[in-house]
């Protein structure tokens, strides 16, 4: 028996989850991830491990990963490869399956790789690759880029995480209650499923579907992460006749995902019982984009472990004991003595002072505040929102003197993202000598950890309503940083003003316009005066972010929610 096939043979008897995600982050140093999407599947993961959620992870392995961020001298983004060598990470499956596209018959095999816990066995992922050499060479490219290609590339990617991934779960024995969708681009499970959970065709009656519709959403789980409609996936039919031929039922496609185009997200949405966003307000809004389904809201969580430092890790252990496990334990945190919560902080902070100093040469200073802003660099974001007006930024520097740390990635193709990093190291440059200012390169979970935990305050500025939920103020939470944002994504149900962190202007449809002006005031006459002047007050809303909101927004919390609300409904 071969190590994957014993591995699998673990996992495969226990009646499963399947959660699939176009990326998952599973170790810093693994690029299957992008962003936030793929560090939340990750979270959930190794949250449903740690309290024994019985799951199985699909997604793509992703061979050239996302891209290594460099910045030249002028500032500007440069992409470099990230490729990555799965057998040394994972064990390659031992079942392969095949698909029809493009006329060509295309094989899948793949790699598990496994989530490990002290509560049970763990939580299989499966990472499919089409790297084979039985395949056409235009084939074996298809898993190799994460989000890379045109139309055509991403169409073939989602039908191998869909199709292929339902079709190697069913090779390798896993027994299945139910399937989770990542956001929609694993939707084409629902068209396998489909074809299972199909009716005899003697006695129907005419225009009667042949499939078992309820059945099939009974199984799927939808949860949906993008607040705007132009964010889904929608492919034309002629694409879709394309890569497909005359495998669909294109007429009942056409009736779930759209008339005019294949959209992802109504198939999902089409074909899921239960459906959720990722905050209260994403739902509100999801409700509104696609009026007439019912969009429940499980605002997401960062999972405990992963995201707390280690001078806060061993702080917890000692004050509040099992709350690794049970981070709504944190509510206690009120009891850790000051002194105790300022010197875990400082020593965190020293480390990301370090860090900064490794990658950009800037030395930043212990005795003065840090803001921390790191996002993916795409314009809704407003990365930039802070440096509106830099002479009033300078003047309040030049009264309570503070430092900035910055990161992120903008996609390749984002243009506008990537000129909003040359502007940002514009903006370093004119401040210079009166705001240190880094912008971290290359940003990723370890890099992540360092920011969230060593900044002394956590910047969030996107235009409303476009966040979804947004975790890094979370994982700040879980490290004593108070968060500094608009009134968006999960924000809307964690700010308690000057308890857990503040809010950039008011939570109206107008306030985008004045945000800038809002952020001004509010760090210059509360926020730097509290940190200079006041710090038990300051520490106050330390604690406040630890017990209101790392205690409640955390992975376990989310996982017993879709544990009980979706998965055994």
């Amino acid at each position: 028996m071969s190590e994957a096939t014993s591995k699998t043979e673990t996992f495969i008897h226990k009646p499963r989850v399947a959660y699939f995600s176009m990326e998952i982050a599973m170790e810093s140093d693994i690029p299957t991830y992008s962003g936030g999407l793929g560090v939340l599947a990750g979270d959930t993961l190794r949250a449903a491990a740690d309290i024994g959620v019985p799951m199985v992870a699909v997604t793509l392995v992703s061979r050239a990963g996302y891209f290594r961020q460099a910045i030249d001298p002028q500032g500007r983004q440069v992409e470099l490869a990230d490729d990555w060598d799965p057998a040394r990470y994972t064990t390659r499956l031992q079942a392969t399956v095949a698909l029809e596209l493009e006329g060509r018959q295309v094989w899948v095999g793949g790699w598990l790789y496994v989530l490990n816990s002290w509560v049970d066995d763990g939580v299989p992922i499966l990472l499919l690759d089409t790297d084979l050499p039985v395949n056409d060479p235009r084939d074996r490219d298809i898993t190799r880029h994460l989000y890379g290609g045109d139309e055509t590339y991403r169409i073939k990617q989602e039908a191998v995480l869909g199709l292929g991934g339902i079709a190697m779960l069913q090779a390798l024995g896993f027994t299945l209650m139910g399937y989770h969708m990542n956001e929609g681009h694993s939707a084409f499970l629902t068209l396998a499923l489909l074809r299972r959970f199909t009716h005899p065709h003697e006695g129907l009656r005419p225009g009667e579907s042949p499939y078992d519709l309820p059945r099939v959403r009974e199984l799927c789980t939808f949860t949906t992460h993008t607040p705007v409609e132009a964010g889904h996936d929608k492919f034309d039919y002629d694409l879709v006749r394309r890569i497909y031929g005359d495998q669909l039922d294109l007429g009942t496609i056409k009736l779930l995902a759209g008339e005019d185009r294949l959209n992802m997200t109504r198939l999902a949405l089409n074909l899921s019982e239960y459906v959720n966003g990722v905050a209260k307000r994403h739902a509100e809004v999801s409700r509104q984009i696609f009026p007439g389904y019912a969009v429940h809201a499980v605002t997401n969580g960062v999972h405990a472990s992963t995201w707390t430092s280690p001078s806060f890790a061993e702080m917890y252990d000692q004050h509040v004991p099992g709350w690794c496990h049970e981070p709504e334990l944190l509510t206690r945190a009120d009891r850790i003595p000051d002194e105790v919560l300022w010197a875990a902080h400082q020593e965190s902070k020293q480390t990301l002072i370090g860090k900064v100093r490794e990658l950009t040469g800037v030395s930043l200073a212990l005795d003065q505040p840090i803001l921390g802003f790191a996002r993916r660099m795409t314009a809704y974001k407003r990365a930039d929102l802070m440096f509106t007006d830099l002479a009033r930024l300078k003047a309040i520097a030049r009264e309570h003197p503070f430092q900035i740390v910055m990161a992120g990635k903008a996609h390749p193709n984002d243009t506008a993202g990537k000129q909003l990093i040359e502007m940002l190291h514009a903006h370093m440059r004119e401040l210079a000598e009166d705001i240190p200012m880094a912008f971290l390169p290359d940003y990723d979970m370890a890099l992540a950890l360092h920011m969230v935990s060593g900044s002394d305050l956590w910047l969030n500025t996107p235009l409303r309503p476009l966040e979804a939920s947004g975790t890094s103020g979370m994982k700040a939470a879980f490290n004593g940083v108070p968060q500094f944002s608009v009134l968006d994504g999960w924000w809307v149900e964690g700010c308690l003003e000057g308890v857990t962190g503040w809010a950039v202007g008011d939570d109206t449809p107008t306030a985008n316009g004045h945000d800038a002006v809002a952020l001004y005031d509010k760090l210059e006459q509360v926020i730097l005066p509290l940190w200079y002047e006041d710090r038990p007050g300051w520490s106050a809303v330390m604690k406040g972010a630890i017990s209101r909101n790392a205690a409640y927004f955390n992975s376990h919390r989310m996982m017993r929610r879709y544990a009980t609300e979706a998965y055994l409904r």
